[in-house]
C-alpha cells in the first residue's frame, strides 16, 4: 500500500474545507460561533447532521456488524426515526420558545443552578468521551495503515488529527460547521457508493444480483423476536434507539446546536424529520456492504478478520479494492470523523461558556474566553482520545452506545422530570442522585450477570433515566412558579 496516497488525500481534503470555513463568514463574533446568527437553511442543517451522526465510527463499525450480529442493527435504527419525531415535535418547541444557546439552559429556568451545571457537566464528560472515541478510530486506521510505517507515534497522529480540527473550527465555531459538514456528507455518501460499486464489479454482480445476494444471505436477518435474554431482541434495541436519539440528539448541545441555528422552528422540524428518514436507508446500505464485502472474501479466497471493525478497512486500506477505493476510503473516514468532531469540539466550547463560565455576563472580554476554552478543550480532546486507546476492548460504536446508557441517563431524567412534572427537587440532593445512579445501574448490571446470566444491553439507558427521575421526584416538592417551563405550560394555550 502507498502512505502517499493517504497522506496527499488528507491534506487537499483539509485544505478544501479550511478554505469552506474561511469564505462562508467574514463575521466572527460569539453569536456566530455559538448559534450561527440563526441563518442557517434547513435542508443545509439536515445533509450535515447526516455526516456528524454517522461518523467515522458507523462507516467503519457498521459494516462489520454482520460478522457478529446479522442486521439486527436495523432495529434500532427504526427506532431511531421515532425518536427524532420525539425530538422534532416536543423537544425543539421548547428550545425555540426559550431561546435557547444552550440547551442545558432550560435546566437553570426550570430548576436552578445547580441541576443546571449537573446537567452540562454530564454533558461535557459524555461528549469528550464520545468524540473521542469516534475520532480514535479514524487516527488508528491512518496509524495502522500509514504513520506507524514512517515512524510517527499514535500521540502525534491523534495531535495533528485535533490540530486540524481546531483550526477551521476555531473561528467562526457552528455557522462553519453547518457548511463544511454538508460537504463532508457528501463526501462520505459518494465513497461509501462508489466502494459499494468496486465490490459489487469484483462480484461480478449486477444491482439486482447485489441485492439478491444480500436478501439471500444467512446474515441477512433484521429481527430477534425470540431469545429476550440476547442484546439484539426487538423490544430492546427498537426502545433503546429511540431513547437514544432523544438523549444523544434531543439532550445533546452537539446535535441541537445545528437545529438552532436555522431561520425558525418550522425549519429546525423540517431539518430534523427529513434527516431522520435519510438515517435508515443509509445505515442499510452500510449493513449490505458488509454482506458484500464477507461475500467477496469467500469468491477470492481471504481471511476474514476476527473485529468486524477491521472488515472494511481490510478491503480498503491494504488494496484489495484498488487505489481509486483507497483514496476514497481516506475521504469518506476523514469526513465522517471531522463531521462528528468538529461540532462536538464546538459543541463543548459552547456547553462550558455559556453554561459553566457565563462568559457573557462574568467576562469583559467574553470572545477572548470563548478562543480560549476552544483550544483548551482541544488539548483534552486529545488527551481523551489517547485515554480510550488504553482502555478500549471493545467494538467501538458499542462502547459509545454503552457509555451513553452510564452518562446520559441523569439527563434523560432530568429533563423528563422538567416537562411532565411541577416538582422542584432539592437542590443539594440533585448531583448526589445523578452520580449515584449510574453507579446503581453499573452494580445492577454486575449483579443480574452473576446471578441471572443477563446482561443488560443499551436498555442501561431507560433503567439509568428512570432510577434518576423516581429519586429525583421523591426528594422533591410541589413549585408551580418553577413549572412554568414544563412542556404542559409551554403549549399553544397556556
Amino acid at each position: 500500500m502507498n502512505a502517499s496516497y493517504i497522506i496527499m488525500t488528507t491534506i487537499a481534503y483539509f485544505l478544501l474545507i479550511y478554505a469552506i470555513s474561511r469564505v462562508v463568514s467574514k463575521k466572527s463574533d460569539n453569536d456566530t460561533f455559538f448559534r450561527g446568527n440563526r441563518q442557517s437553511p434547513w435542508w443545509a442543517v439536515a445533509f450535515g447532521m447526516i455526516g456528524a451522526s454517522i461518523s467515522g465510527v458507523s462507516f467503519v463499525s457498521v459494516p462489520g456488524m454482520v460478522t457478529a450480529i446479522d442486521m439486527t442493527y436495523m432495529q434500532m435504527c427504526i427506532g431511531f426515526f421515532f425518536g427524532y419525531i420525539v425530538v422534532a415535535f416536543v423537544l425543539l418547541p421548547i428550545y425555540y420558545r426559550l431561546n435557547l444557546t444552550s440547551i442545558y439552559t432550560y435546566l437553570d429556568l426550570r430548576f436552578g443552578k445547580t441541576a443546571y451545571r449537573t446537567g452540562a457537566s454530564f454533558f461535557l464528560l459524555s461528549k469528550m468521551l464520545g468524540a473521542a472515541a469516534r475520532l480514535y478510530i479514524v487516527c488508528l486506521i491512518l496509524q495502522q495503515f500509514v504513520f506507524s510505517a514512517i515512524g510517527i507515534p499514535f500521540w502525534l497522529t491523534a495531535t495533528c488529527t485535533v490540530l486540524l480540527i481546531w483550526l477551521y473550527t476555531s473561528r467562526n465555531g457552528i455557522k462553519a460547521i453547518v457548511w463544511t459538514d454538508a460537504l463532508q456528507t457528501l463526501c462520505l455518501i459518494l465513497a461509501l457508493l462508489w466502494i459499494c460499486y468496486e465490490v459489487c464489479r469484483l462480484n461480478n454482480f449486477t444491482v439486482t444480483e447485489a441485492i439478491n445476494c444480500v436478501a439471500n444471505s444467512p446474515n441477512s436477518r433484521w429481527f430477534e423476536w425470540n431469545d429476550w435474554n440476547s442484546p439484539q431482541h426487538f423490544l430492546k434495541q427498537f426502545l433503546s434507539g429511540i431513547f437514544i436519539v432523544i438523549v444523544m440528539t434531543g439532550l445533546d448541545q452537539d446535535m441541537m446546536q445545528k437545529n438552532l441555528t436555522c431561520k425558525n422552528l418550522k425549519d429546525a422540524q423540517k431539518d430534523m424529520c427529513t434527516y431522520g428518514f435519510v438515517f435508515i436507508p443509509l445505515n442499510l446500505l452500510l449493513l449490505a456492504l458488509g454482506i458484500l464485502l464477507l461475500t467477496l472474501a469467500t469468491n477470492k479466497g481471504i481471511d476474514v478478520p476476527a473485529r468486524g471493525d477491521d472488515l472494511l478497512p481490510l478491503f480498503c486500506a491494504e488494496g484489495h479494492l484498488g487505489y481509486t477505493v483507497l483514496v476514497l476510503f481516506t475521504i469518506g473516514i476523514i469526513a465522517a470523523a471531522f463531521s462528528s468532531a468538529d461540532s462536538a469540539l464546538t459543541a463543548l466550547t459552547t456547553a462550558f461558556c455559556v453554561d459553566i463560565l457565563e462568559v457573557e455576563h462574568r467576562f469583559r472580554n467574553p470572545e477572548r474566553t470563548r478562543k480560549i476554552t476552544h483550544a483548551t478543550l482541544s488539548v483534552l480532546f486529545v488527551a481523551f482520545i489517547l485515554l480510550f486507546k488504553a482502555i478500549n476492548s471493545s467494538s467501538v460504536i458499542d462502547a459509545i452506545f454503552i457509555m451513553a446508557s452510564y452518562t446520559y441517563g441523569p439527563l434523560l431524567g432530568l429533563f423528563t422530570l422538567g416537562m411532565f412534572t411541577n416538582r422542584q427537587p432539592y437542590a443539594r440532593i440533585t448531583p448526589i442522585i445523578c452520580i449515584a445512579s449510574p453507579v446503581i445501574c453499573y452494580l445492577t448490571d454486575m449483579l443480574t450477570q452473576h446471578f441471572f446470566n443477563y446482561k443488560f444491553g443499551y436498555e442501561l439507558l431507560l433503567l439509568n433515566g428512570l432510577l434518576t427521575f423516581s429519586c429525583l421526584y421523591v426528594f422533591s416538592r410541589h413549585d408551580n412558579l418553577k413549572a412554568e417551563n414544563s412542556l404542559f405550560l409551554l403549549s399553544p394555550g397556556h
